[in-house]
């Protein structure tokens, strides 16, 4: 399976009443699509996966998978904190009819590099589907070495790694890996243009929530090696982005849904809602992207 073009880890719209949305999950996967992206990662840590139940998580992966039919790649985020349960999500979200899979060591379980392949493993024996592993120790306290990296790389089931470990240097070593079939995938939106430039053709951004035309175009842009085009593009996006990263990350995705007309509700406990003055601040800035 060759990885390309942006994959957006789709936000989880909830409703007034708290409940999954699912009116407005199939009118912001409807959007996505139109806006040119490659495929949607369902119960992905922008969707909120944590927070949600076994019911709704079922409901997300069944929507997402029928909006996209065979126009777009179908990935479903199975991250646990248990192998076992990784292994049922795996399983599920092949029944499902979902293409990939992706997923990360378990968060805060701390795994040896040792335990990190064996978790891998029993995913892979489990299921026929492609893996792309995911590399985010901000969020996980828990690094895929490049060693490790390339001892799973060569597992005909894992095709690519989402890198955002926002260790450029890194970056390239992967980018290095000679195993055919391996792919790096852009995992750090502030550093897709770096990405591009080396040869990542895919990249699967949280940011493309808000972002996905001008994404895709910057792929797009990439592949002709319209390099003024992918800066220009990169720059208009790139406060907005900024101050994704800065903080109230997944707030700020769902606030950005109201660029495509999808009013997506608001985020789930652990999290908060944002500041009425942080609020303001990143809609001004969407504002000022959306001028240039």
């Amino acid at each position: 399976m060759k990885l390309e073009g942006v994959l957006v880890p789709i936000v989880t719209p909830f409703g007034a009443d708290g409940s999954v949305d699912v009116k407005a999950l199939r009118e912001l996967t409807a959007r996505f699509l139109d806006a040119g992206v490659a495929g949607i990662v369902a119960c992905g840590t922008t969707g909120e996966y944590y927070a949600l139940s076994e019911s709704e998580r079922e409901v997300v992966l069944t929507t997402v998978r029928e909006m996209l039919g065979e126009d777009a790649l179908a990935v479903a985020g199975i991250n646990s904190l248990s192998t076992n349960e990784a292994v049922t999500r795996a399983r599920q979200a092949e029944a499902m009819g979902y293409q990939a899979l992706m997923l990360a060591p378990p968060a805060y379980v701390l795994p040896s590099q040792d335990e990190i392949v064996a978790h891998y493993e029993e995913v892979i024996a489990a299921t026929s589907l492609p893996i792309i592993l995911y590399n985010f120790p901000d969020r996980t306290a828990v690094n895929i070495e490049v060693e490790t990296v390339a001892r799973l790389s060569r597992m005909p089931q894992i095709i690519g790694i989402k890198e955002s470990s926002g260790d450029f240097s890194r970056a390239l070593q992967l980018i290095g890996l000679e195993n055919e079939g391996f792919q790096v995938v852009c995992g750090c939106d502030d550093q897709a243009a770096d990405f591009l430039f080396w040869g990542v053709r895919s990249w699967i951004s949280g940011a493309a929530n808000v972002f996905p035309a001008e994404q895709a175009q910057m792929i797009e842009a990439a592949k002709r090696e319209d390099w003024v085009a992918v800066r220009d593009l990169m720059q208009g996006m790139l406060p907005a982005i900024q101050d994704m990263e800065g903080g109230d990350y997944n707030q700020k995705a769902k606030l950005g849904c109201s660029r495509h007309g999808v009013e997506v509700g608001p985020v789930r406990a652990p999290l908060r809602p944002i500041s009425a003055a942080d609020e303001k601040a990143f809609m001004g800035t969407l504002s000022a992207a959306d001028r240039r």
